[in-house]
Protein backbone atom coordinates (compact mmCIF):
# COMPACT_ATOMS: atom_id res chain seq x y z
CA UNK A 1 0.00 0.00 0.00
CA UNK A 2 1.52 2.83 -1.24
CA UNK A 3 0.37 6.22 1.33
CA UNK A 4 1.10 10.23 1.20
CA UNK A 5 0.65 11.57 4.86
CA UNK A 6 0.74 15.28 5.81
CA UNK A 7 1.04 17.00 8.87
CA UNK A 8 0.06 20.67 9.35
CA UNK A 9 1.25 22.85 12.48
CA UNK A 10 0.55 26.26 12.85
CA UNK A 11 1.93 28.25 16.47
CA UNK A 12 1.64 31.52 18.12
CA UNK A 13 4.76 32.03 19.32
CA UNK A 14 4.93 35.01 22.66
CA UNK A 15 9.07 34.72 22.96
CA UNK A 16 11.66 32.82 21.90
CA UNK A 17 10.79 29.10 22.33
CA UNK A 18 13.09 26.29 21.96
CA UNK A 19 11.03 23.19 20.53
CA UNK A 20 11.64 19.60 19.84
CA UNK A 21 9.75 17.74 16.88
CA UNK A 22 9.44 14.14 16.27
CA UNK A 23 7.62 14.20 12.80
CA UNK A 24 9.67 12.32 10.26
CA UNK A 25 8.96 8.54 9.64
CA UNK A 26 11.92 6.21 9.45
CA UNK A 27 12.10 3.02 7.46
CA UNK A 28 11.78 0.08 8.81
CA UNK A 29 10.31 -3.61 8.73
CA UNK A 30 6.88 -2.99 7.95
CA UNK A 31 7.36 0.43 6.04
CA UNK A 32 9.65 2.18 3.28
CA UNK A 33 9.88 5.78 3.12
CA UNK A 34 10.03 6.82 -0.44
CA UNK A 35 10.36 10.79 -0.43
CA UNK A 36 9.23 13.16 2.06
CA UNK A 37 9.08 16.97 2.65
CA UNK A 38 10.16 19.24 6.02
CA UNK A 39 9.32 22.84 5.85
CA UNK A 40 9.25 25.51 8.35
CA UNK A 41 8.23 28.69 8.30
CA UNK A 42 10.07 31.41 8.60
CA UNK A 43 13.36 30.00 7.82
CA UNK A 44 14.81 28.75 10.96
CA UNK A 45 18.45 26.77 11.68
CA UNK A 46 17.12 23.09 12.69
CA UNK A 47 18.89 20.58 14.40
CA UNK A 48 18.25 16.55 13.66
CA UNK A 49 19.38 13.82 15.92
CA UNK A 50 18.38 10.23 17.09
CA UNK A 51 16.44 9.62 20.57
CA UNK A 52 17.33 6.86 22.51
CA UNK A 53 14.48 4.97 20.67
CA UNK A 54 15.88 5.54 17.74
CA UNK A 55 13.30 8.02 16.55
CA UNK A 56 14.26 11.13 14.22
CA UNK A 57 14.13 14.39 16.47
CA UNK A 58 14.10 17.93 14.79
CA UNK A 59 15.11 21.04 17.19
CA UNK A 60 14.42 24.72 16.74
CA UNK A 61 13.98 27.61 18.44
CA UNK A 62 11.04 29.74 17.24
CA UNK A 63 11.55 33.66 17.54
CA UNK A 64 7.80 35.49 18.43
CA UNK A 65 5.41 35.55 15.92
CA UNK A 66 3.79 32.91 13.62
CA UNK A 67 5.58 28.89 13.20
CA UNK A 68 4.47 26.70 10.39
CA UNK A 69 5.32 23.22 10.22
CA UNK A 70 4.58 21.24 7.11
CA UNK A 71 5.50 17.77 6.26
CA UNK A 72 4.84 15.22 3.78
CA UNK A 73 5.53 11.94 3.15
CA UNK A 74 5.19 8.99 0.12
CA UNK A 75 5.16 5.79 2.37
CA UNK A 76 5.47 2.41 1.21
CA UNK A 77 3.70 0.12 4.03
CA UNK A 78 2.27 -3.05 4.71
CA UNK A 79 -1.44 -3.53 3.19
CA UNK A 80 -1.51 -6.71 6.15
CA UNK A 81 -0.65 -7.61 9.46
CA UNK A 82 0.91 -10.62 10.85
CA UNK A 83 -1.47 -12.39 13.27
CA UNK A 84 0.60 -15.54 14.71
CA UNK A 85 -1.69 -17.19 17.46
CA UNK A 86 0.47 -19.69 19.56
CA UNK A 87 3.67 -17.46 19.39
CA UNK A 88 5.86 -18.29 22.34
CA UNK A 89 6.28 -16.21 25.09
CA UNK A 90 10.16 -14.98 25.15
CA UNK A 91 11.98 -15.87 28.41
CA UNK A 92 13.75 -12.71 30.13
CA UNK A 93 16.79 -14.23 30.32
CA UNK A 94 16.93 -14.65 26.00
CA UNK A 95 15.72 -11.03 25.27
CA UNK A 96 17.43 -8.91 23.55
CA UNK A 97 19.40 -5.92 25.57
CA UNK A 98 16.92 -3.47 23.30
CA UNK A 99 14.12 -5.03 24.57
CA UNK A 100 14.25 -4.70 28.55
CA UNK A 101 13.15 -1.44 28.80
CA UNK A 102 10.19 -2.17 28.10
CA UNK A 103 9.66 -4.69 30.59
CA UNK A 104 9.83 -1.81 33.36
CA UNK A 105 6.50 0.59 34.80
CA UNK A 106 7.34 4.04 33.56
CA UNK A 107 5.25 7.22 33.65
CA UNK A 108 1.60 6.10 32.26
CA UNK A 109 2.02 2.50 32.21
CA UNK A 110 2.25 1.33 35.80
CA UNK A 111 2.72 -2.37 35.03
CA UNK A 112 3.31 -3.01 38.88
CA UNK A 113 -0.62 -2.46 39.93
CA UNK A 114 -1.75 -4.61 37.32
CA UNK A 115 -1.09 -8.22 37.87
CA UNK A 116 -3.90 -9.54 39.14
CA UNK A 117 -5.91 -7.81 36.89
CA UNK A 118 -3.29 -8.87 34.06
CA UNK A 119 -3.60 -13.00 35.16
CA UNK A 120 -7.30 -12.49 35.45
CA UNK A 121 -7.82 -11.86 31.64
CA UNK A 122 -5.20 -14.40 30.64
CA UNK A 123 -6.11 -17.48 32.81
CA UNK A 124 -7.05 -19.69 30.25
CA UNK A 125 -4.08 -18.49 27.62
CA UNK A 126 -0.89 -19.61 26.54
CA UNK A 127 2.02 -17.65 27.62
CA UNK A 128 2.86 -15.47 24.82
CA UNK A 129 0.90 -13.99 21.87
CA UNK A 130 -2.36 -15.23 23.19
CA UNK A 131 -2.06 -13.48 25.93
CA UNK A 132 -1.58 -10.34 24.58
CA UNK A 133 -4.25 -10.92 22.09
CA UNK A 134 -6.77 -11.48 25.45
CA UNK A 135 -5.67 -8.38 26.62
CA UNK A 136 -6.13 -6.67 23.59
CA UNK A 137 -9.75 -7.63 23.38
CA UNK A 138 -10.73 -6.82 27.03
CA UNK A 139 -9.35 -3.16 26.60
CA UNK A 140 -11.40 -3.15 23.05
CA UNK A 141 -14.16 -4.69 25.06
CA UNK A 142 -14.40 -3.27 28.47
CA UNK A 143 -13.10 0.72 27.70
CA UNK A 144 -15.04 2.59 25.75
CA UNK A 145 -13.12 4.30 22.92
CA UNK A 146 -14.14 8.48 23.19
CA UNK A 147 -12.85 9.60 18.87
CA UNK A 148 -11.69 13.27 20.63
CA UNK A 149 -9.80 13.71 24.27
CA UNK A 150 -8.34 16.50 26.33
CA UNK A 151 -5.51 17.74 26.58
CA UNK A 152 -4.79 15.79 29.99
CA UNK A 153 -2.66 12.71 30.09
CA UNK A 154 -4.17 9.72 31.91
CA UNK A 155 -1.99 6.92 33.24
CA UNK A 156 -2.99 3.37 32.80
CA UNK A 157 -4.48 3.23 35.97
CA UNK A 158 -6.57 6.16 35.74
CA UNK A 159 -8.00 5.26 32.39
CA UNK A 160 -9.01 1.90 34.05
CA UNK A 161 -10.94 3.35 36.78
CA UNK A 162 -12.31 5.77 34.33
CA UNK A 163 -13.56 3.10 31.82
CA UNK A 164 -13.08 5.08 28.53
CA UNK A 165 -10.30 7.09 26.45
CA UNK A 166 -8.56 8.16 23.09
CA UNK A 167 -5.96 5.69 21.27
CA UNK A 168 -3.34 6.50 23.43
CA UNK A 169 -5.20 5.65 26.56
CA UNK A 170 -6.38 2.40 25.41
CA UNK A 171 -2.35 1.42 24.47
CA UNK A 172 -1.25 2.89 27.62
CA UNK A 173 -3.86 0.16 29.08
CA UNK A 174 -2.66 -2.71 27.30
CA UNK A 175 1.10 -2.10 27.68
CA UNK A 176 0.28 -1.73 31.49
CA UNK A 177 -1.15 -5.02 31.06
CA UNK A 178 1.51 -6.83 28.96
CA UNK A 179 4.70 -5.24 31.00
CA UNK A 180 2.82 -7.16 34.22
CA UNK A 181 3.48 -10.62 32.80
CA UNK A 182 6.66 -9.41 31.62
CA UNK A 183 6.01 -9.20 28.00
CA UNK A 184 7.35 -6.42 26.62
CA UNK A 185 5.54 -3.52 25.14
CA UNK A 186 5.74 -0.18 24.11
CA UNK A 187 3.73 2.66 22.82
CA UNK A 188 3.84 3.45 18.64
CA UNK A 189 2.35 6.50 17.37
CA UNK A 190 1.53 7.49 14.15
CA UNK A 191 -0.56 7.68 11.21
CA UNK A 192 -3.74 5.33 9.77
CA UNK A 193 -5.27 5.01 6.46
CA UNK A 194 -8.70 5.65 6.96
CA UNK A 195 -9.37 6.50 10.90
CA UNK A 196 -11.78 8.43 11.37
CA UNK A 197 -11.97 11.25 12.67
CA UNK A 198 -8.46 11.91 11.15
CA UNK A 199 -5.60 12.74 13.33
CA UNK A 200 -2.49 11.18 14.84
CA UNK A 201 -3.17 7.47 16.15
CA UNK A 202 -1.38 5.20 18.55
CA UNK A 203 -1.44 1.95 19.28
CA UNK A 204 0.95 -1.12 20.76
CA UNK A 205 3.05 -3.69 20.16
CA UNK A 206 4.67 -6.40 22.11
CA UNK A 207 7.64 -8.54 21.90
CA UNK A 208 6.37 -12.65 21.34
CA UNK A 209 8.09 -15.39 19.15
CA UNK A 210 11.52 -13.12 18.84
CA UNK A 211 10.00 -10.29 17.37
CA UNK A 212 7.69 -7.27 17.76
CA UNK A 213 3.64 -7.74 17.08
CA UNK A 214 1.19 -5.05 16.37
CA UNK A 215 -2.13 -4.56 18.59
CA UNK A 216 -4.42 -2.02 18.07
CA UNK A 217 -7.54 -1.92 20.75
CA UNK A 218 -9.42 0.98 19.29
CA UNK A 219 -10.10 -1.17 15.74
CA UNK A 220 -11.96 -3.84 15.72
CA UNK A 221 -9.54 -5.99 13.54
CA UNK A 222 -6.10 -5.01 12.19
CA UNK A 223 -5.84 -3.83 9.01
CA UNK A 224 -3.26 -2.41 7.13
CA UNK A 225 -2.16 1.22 6.64
CA UNK A 226 -0.41 2.09 9.65
CA UNK A 227 2.78 4.78 9.08
CA UNK A 228 4.87 4.97 12.38
CA UNK A 229 6.63 7.71 13.41
CA UNK A 230 7.98 7.26 17.34
CA UNK A 231 8.41 4.54 19.24
CA UNK A 232 8.41 4.68 22.87
CA UNK A 233 7.56 3.37 26.63
CA UNK A 234 4.88 5.41 26.55
CA UNK A 235 3.43 9.06 25.61
CA UNK A 236 6.19 10.94 27.36
CA UNK A 237 8.25 9.79 24.99
CA UNK A 238 6.68 10.03 21.58
CA UNK A 239 5.48 13.67 21.58
CA UNK A 240 4.84 14.98 18.18
CA UNK A 241 6.29 18.13 19.60
CA UNK A 242 7.86 19.39 23.09
CA UNK A 243 8.19 23.40 23.64
CA UNK A 244 10.05 24.62 26.85
CA UNK A 245 9.31 28.09 28.24
CA UNK A 246 6.11 30.01 28.54
CA UNK A 247 3.12 27.54 26.55
CA UNK A 248 2.76 28.85 22.77
CA UNK A 249 -0.56 27.97 21.34
CA UNK A 250 -0.95 25.62 18.66
CA UNK A 251 -3.70 27.67 16.59
CA UNK A 252 -4.14 24.80 13.34
CA UNK A 253 -3.45 21.46 12.89
CA UNK A 254 -3.99 19.35 9.95
CA UNK A 255 -3.49 15.72 9.56
CA UNK A 256 -4.06 13.93 6.01
CA UNK A 257 -3.30 10.39 4.72
CA UNK A 258 -4.30 9.45 0.93
CA UNK A 259 -3.69 5.90 -0.56
CA UNK A 260 -1.76 6.69 -4.02
CA UNK A 261 -3.12 4.45 -6.85
CA UNK A 262 -1.12 3.80 -10.27
CA UNK A 263 -2.52 3.96 -13.60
Amino acid sequence: MLLRTSCYLEFDIAVHTPFIFMLKPCSGSQQWIISEEYRHTPMLPVFEFSDPYGNLCQRLIAPPGRLIINTAAEVMTSDSYDRLPGAPFVDIENLPDSVLSYLLPSRFCESDRFANLAAEITSECLPGYDQVSAIEHWVRSNIAYEMEGSDIQLSATEINLRGSGVCRDFSHLGIALCRSLSIPARLVVGYLHGLVPMDLHAWFEAYVGGRWYTFDATQSELRGGYVAIGYGRDAADVAIFNQFGPPSNLIAKHIAVEQIHHN
